[in-house]
C-alpha cells in the first residue's frame, strides 16, 4: 500500500516547521538559551521537553522565558517543579501563558498544546532553574513564520 501524504507533511501543515535541540544539561541555578529566534517574529504552535537524563532529588523548578532583542523578557510558564523525573518524562507549555508548565512522567506521555500560539520576538527562547541538580532534557519546537523571513535554529 502506498502512502500519498506522508506523517512529516500532515505535521508541517498542522503545526509548521519543526526543529530539534539536542539533549544538554539542565542549566545549574542558571538560564540557558534552548533557541534563537531571527529575521521577525514566529507563532509558536508546540514546544516539548524530553527528559533524556533522570533529574535528581534536589528540588529543582523549571521554567521558560523569552529574551527579546527590542523590549522586555516575558516568562511564558511559572516555575514548575521538574525534581526525580524518569527519562522519557515530558515538559510542554500550558494553554495559558505564564500558567505552570505541564510535567508528565514517561509512560504519561505529554500534552501538546490545542490552544492558540505563541507570539515570539526575535531573540532567545530560554529555560531557566532555580537549583543545581541533575538531569538532562532534549527539546522539540514547532513554528510557524508570522513575518516572511523569521526563522529558529537551536542555541
Amino acid at each position: 500500500m502506498s502512502v500519498i501524504i506522508q506523517g512529516s507533511q500532515i505535521r508541517q501543515i498542522l503545526l509548521g516547521s519543526k526543529v530539534e535541540r539536542a539533549t544538554a544539561a539542565l542549566p545549574q541555578t542558571a538560564t540557558g538559551n534552548i533557541y534563537t529566534v531571527a529575521g521577525g517574529r514566529i507563532l509558536v504552535t508546540g514546544l516539548v521537553g524530553e527528559v533524556t537524563v533522570a533529574t535528581g532529588a534536589v528540588a529543582t523548578n523549571l521554567k521558560i522565558s523569552t529574551a527579546p532583542t527590542t523590549g522586555t523578557a516575558v516568562d511564558l510558564t511559572a516555575n514548575t517543579l521538574v525534581t526525580s523525573k524518569e527519562v522519557g518524562s515530558q515538559y510542554t507549555l500550558p494553554a495559558a501563558s505564564g500558567s505552570a508548565g505541564i510535567v508528565k512522567n514517561g509512560g504519561a506521555g505529554g500534552q501538546f498544546p490545542t490552544h492558540q500560539p505563541y507570539i515570539i520576538p526575535i531573540g532567545a527562547i530560554s529555560i531557566t532553574t532555580d537549583a543545581s541538580d541533575t538531569g538532562s532534557m532534549k527539546w522539540t519546537l514547532t513554528y510557524i513564520p508570522l513575518d516572511d523571513g523569521a526563522s529558529v535554529v537551536a542555541a
